[in-house]
């Protein structure tokens, strides 16, 4: 769509500074007053001169076509001019706008060239021209990107927009490569002092900053009150109210970074296109993660164990100290912490041992064969019933239960509350031990008689 730009004849520097100075045409610069006038390229009539006057490029062009829309306003303004305007007409207003940078960048390169050929006062003069077409070609360029961006969203093909954008970078590219420094310094300090660059963007930095500030507090404020509204679910699992807490904080951040970025003008379709075609790749190389992760979900969804919890968890024992959607962080009883993945926890049996309030506490006396079992069994009742840590209900379950190898078994069952139970299991088994000891029965350990036969030989 972009028509090539005719090679110029080069005149001698001389010659194009005579008939610069013979003429008066003015290509004014884009207004940048605190009243925001409307920027528009008159050209005026140029007095009479020794030679005839010769209009520079720009003037030509304006002269030749109507003044495109995005030019005749504000930049500020120039959204809301294009907002209207269909496909057809912003391609319309693109080829326009890109006639008058064109003209622009003639000029720029003809000044350029003449500024080699001069010295003193026309020098300045001359630089001083090069400054204002810099910064004019900078603005259209500004103002055809706005035409380019409200063309692409209503339909322009990639390829008419991405040759208009290749142009821009293009001459962008050289005219900062064939640029002196007088004229990087003097564009820069434009830029900055101007209300459509630096001020802009510090203002939208500032605006930027105090909207993530205040996101912060709002995001603060909403998962606190979802953490007062999950605490009065008693059903609810510490790790999924935590979840839904963390969620809503992050939620919030993001959501409102999304809105505040649109409003500041941000195109976010090129961010979210980026996103939907990293997210099949990031789904093939993190297959394990997000394995992990719904692996997560399901946990604090069914909730088989919670915070502080102990559990035996792939063949791993030991109290629950976190658990987020990749892993589950266990600290073992001598005081080993183990980041188990969760797919593995999920993937295995997960035994919870603290999760009931009561606990049954599973023990076995021997006692010899020759020992009487009627006193042992009284001597265990007694023990049991006597401790005030057991439970009167469920009652304890005391029974002869085998006749092992080498002793008579007892079980002893009692209950005790769940944090109770090594207490019952160790102050049992020594009372126990002490009793029997006492009343003279004896608690056998393993042993084999032998039995040596001898043969008397033949002879």
């Amino acid at each position: 769509m972009i028509n090539g730009i005719k090679k110029r004849q080069r005149r001698p520097g001389t010659m194009w500074l005579a008939a610069l100075l013979a003429t008066t045409v003015v290509v004014a610069a884009p207004a940048r007053t605190q009243e925001a006038e409307s920027t528009t390229l008159p050209v005026e009539a140029a007095p009479a001169a020794a030679e005839p006057a010769v209009p520079s490029k720009t003037a030509e062009i304006a002269s030749a076509a109507s003044q495109p829309v995005s030019v005749s306003v504000p930049t500020e303004q120039v959204a809301a001019k294009l907002t209207p305007m269909t496909r057809d007409e912003l391609a319309q207003e693109a080829a326009e706008v890109l006639k008058l940078a064109r003209g622009t960048v003639a000029d720029l390169a003809d000044a350029k060239i003449a500024l080699q050929d001069v010295s003193g006062e026309p020098q300045q003069s001359l630089q001083a021209r090069i400054d204002e077409l810099v910064w004019q070609r900078r603005d259209l360029f500004d103002r055809l990107d706005q035409v380019l961006v409200a063309w692409e969203a209503k339909g322009g093909t990639a390829e008419d927009i991405a040759e208009y954008r290749q142009y821009m970078n293009a001459v962008t590219t050289e005219g900062i490569k064939h640029s002196n420094v007088s004229t990087i310094l003097n564009y820069a300090g434009k830029w900055v002092t101007s209300r459509e660059g630096g001020i802009a963007l510090g203002l939208k930095v500032l605006g930027f900053v105090t909207a993530f500030l205040v996101l912060l507090f709002v995001a603060r404020i909403l998962s606190s009150l979802v953490r007062r509204a999950v605490a009065r679910l008693p059903d609810l699992s510490t790790l999924l109210a935590n979840f839904l807490v963390k969620a809503a904080f992050v939620a919030t951040v993001v959501l409102g970074l999304l809105v505040v970025l649109t409003m500041m003008g941000v195109n976010m379709a090129p961010v979210f296109a980026v996103v939907g075609g990293a997210s099949f790749i990031l789904a093939f190389a993190m297959q394990s993660t997000l394995s992990n992760f719904a692996a997560g979900l399901m946990i604090m969804i069914y909730k088989p164990f919670d915070v502080g919890n102990f559990v035996t968890l792939a063949g791993v024992s030991g109290t629950v100290k976190a658990v987020n959607l990749v892993s589950t962080t266990l600290t073992t009883p001598d005081n080993q912490t183990i980041t188990i993945p969760n797919s593995n926890v999920w993937g295995s049996i997960i035994t919870n041992v603290t999760v009931n309030d009561t606990r049954r506490v599973d023990l076995v006396f021997g006692i010899g064969y020759a020992d009487d079992e009627d006193k042992a069994q009284k001597i265990l009742e007694e023990v049991v019933s006597a401790h005030p840590l057991v439970l009167d209900d469920p009652a304890p379950v005391i029974r002869l239960h085998e006749l092992a190898d080498s002793s008579v078994n007892f079980i002893c069952r009692p209950w005790a509350k769940t944090g109770d139970y090594w207490s019952v299991y160790w102050d049992v088994t020594q009372q126990v031990k002490a009793r029997f000891d006492a009343a003279g029965i004896s608690i056998p350990f393993p042993q084999r008689d032998l039995h040596v036969y001898q043969h008397a030989s033949a002879g």
